[in-house]
């Protein structure tokens, strides 16, 4: 405002300032023999118009300067109102969430007070484990406390979490009984609702007089083989039990993450202990056969991160198994508890001399590399040498067979793209159309050649019709079926029709015996849960 009213003055001050100068100007004049009077007057008009546009502007900046401040008002109004709105939300949401942790509260120490009192009456009913029975706690009221005491931690983002947890009381016993083995078994047998399970384990283990021996005890048949990791790999029970180990050990770092003076120094020493007697067995692993899938070295860094042993190991042996867990979701989570964020473009190059450009680009994405690791460049490159090394045979001397397994890695290639480009939303950059009209056009390929071989398939010769004089006639059969069979001899008669599994109409002259229809077709059986080397495979059990 100070400078505004100097400003002010200022200009107010001019009318003075050119009668001054009128003044001098006039003395000068005086001083002359030639008069000066038109060019006096062409100055004062241009100092008058200079005054006049002097006091528009001045006139026009007063004016944005007052509507300035009253925008600036109006805005600091409506801030403060918003504040007011947010905060009040706020209040009302902290006031929700507390109602719901007392309901949940409420409903843990209910529903433990009337398995107690169930137990009491009938204590039968807390041993029928083999029968598949819930058992309650029984004489444990320390446990039953602990659990209950512990119950003020449950997550906030559950809004039905007395509801999941009362759907596995049997967590809380085992748990608090320490039983490692029981624990493992139990998540086996609910291993089809393994998501409902695991949302309550964390839950569980605070029951636990010491969650984390808890989950060091469940490690311990984790090498229980003597023999390969090949066998390893073709024995369901052990990966299952693999898996389980690994989520323990993450539901144990939820606990850590709301809870504290859960890893004392000898838990330390123990997990330490486990770590270097699992760290020489990962020497014989083989990066390319486990496919960034490998469950032994993600137990290992796991193992590190939960209990906070990665000190005492190399972080360039930390980084060298990077490459063996590439696949697994949990990983850039475990690079950043292991501290090896910095070190991920080395584990990048890694992946790309290997040939596995979509675990490249997963990762540069989860830490903000692309700009050194150009996505698209890294999918296109991938189909390249996806048809590379899927075409090492000249198109006249290709096969059938070969000519098949070119398709089907290129197929798997597109679709990984695919996939990949949609994950990271990168369609713009990389459009879809052509992969996927590729795709297509393998597709059809494929079902194409596998009709053409099913319809070349050799078929069995008919049998000689040297027997028609002495095979009996078949004259009671329902229409006349002829029913298809092998038959390796024709000295015998043909089988009557209930001991041959399918029927078949066959034409209505009784003048031949039954055997001397149509040709013999053989059915291949149906393709069930086997693989091609003959190892039958199961429903997944991924955690």
């Amino acid at each position: 405002m100070e400078d505004t009213q100097s400003v002010a003055t200022l200009i107010e001050s001019t009318t003075s300032k050119i009668q001054q100068l009128q003044k001098a100007f006039a003395e000068l004049e005086s001083h002359r023999a030639l008069t000066l009077n038109l060019k006096w007057k062409q100055l004062e008009e241009h100092f008058h118009g200079l005054e006049k546009s002097l006091k528009r502007r001045f006139t026009e900046l007063e004016d944005q300067e007052k509507e300035y401040e009253t925008k600036t008002t109006k805005a600091w109004e409506m801030l403060e109102k918003r504040e007011a709105v947010v905060v009040a939300k706020e209040h009302a949401s902290l006031e929700r969430l507390q109602e719901k942790r007392d309901s949940a509260v409420s409903a843990i120490a209910n529903a433990i007070q009337k398995h107690r009192k169930v137990s009491a009456v009938e204590p039968a009913a807390a041993t029928s484990e083999d029968q598949g029975g819930v058992p309650f706690v029984e004489e444990k009221p320390p446990d039953a406390m602990v659990a209950e005491s512990n119950s003020d931690d449950v997550k906030k983002s559950s809004e039905n979490e007395n509801v999941e947890v009362m759907s596995y009381p049997q967590l809380l016993k085992l748990c608090a009984d320490m039983d490692s083995e029981g624990l493992h078994k139990f998540i086996s047998d609910n291993r089809k609702n393994l998501a409902a399970v695991r949302e309550e384990i964390p839950i569980a283990l605070k029951a636990a007089t010491d969650p984390a021996s808890l989950v060091l005890d469940s490690l311990n048949g984790f090498y229980c083989m003597e023999g390969s990791n090949l066998d390893a790999k073709k024995d369901a029970n052990l990966l299952g039990l693999r898996r389980t180990c690994i989520m323990l050990m993450e539901c144990l770092s939820t606990l850590l993450s709301s809870a504290s003076n859960i890893i004392t120094e000898n838990i330390k020493v123990r997990a330490r202990d486990i770590a270097e007697e699992w760290k020489p067995k990962l020497d014989d692993l083989d990066v390319d056969a486990n496919n960034g899938n490998s469950l032994e070295a993600h137990a290992f860094l796991q193992l590190l991160a939960t209990f906070g042993v990665d000190s005492d190991f190399e972080q360039e042996d930390l980084q060298k198994l990077i490459p063996m867990v590439s696949r697994r979701r949990q990983t850039a989570d475990l690079c950043r508890s292991l501290g090896l964020s910095e070190k991920m473009p080395g584990v990048i190059n890694v992946l790309l001399n290997n040939g596995r450009q979509i675990d490249a680009v997963n990762l540069a994405f989860e830490f903000e590399l692309t700009g050194q690791f150009s996505p698209v460049s890294l999918l296109k490159s991938y189909l390249i040498e996806a048809k590379k090394v899927s075409s090492p045979f000249k198109s006249g001397n290709t096969s059938p067979s070969a000519q098949n397994e070119v398709n089907e890695r290129e197929l798997t290639a597109l679709k990984a793209v695919i996939k990949c480009i949609e994950d990271h939303k990168l369609e713009e950059q990389y459009p879809l159309d052509p992969l996927q009209k590729r795709v297509l056009l393998l597709e059809k390929a494929k079902a194409d050649k596998k009709r053409a071989t099913e319809v070349a398939k050799p078929q069995p010769k008919r049998p000689r019709a040297s027997g028609i004089g002495r095979a009996p006639r078949v004259t009671n059969v329902v229409a006349d079926k002829n029913f298809y069979a092998r038959v390796t001899d024709n000295r015998y008669p043909p089988q009557y029709m209930y001991d041959r599994p399918y029927a078949y109409p066959a034409p209505t002259d009784n003048q031949f015996p039954s055997h001397l229809g149509s040709a013999a077709y053989t059915v291949s059986p149906a393709h069930g849960n086997f693989f091609g080397n003959g190892f039958q495979y199961q429903a997944p059990y991924l955690h």
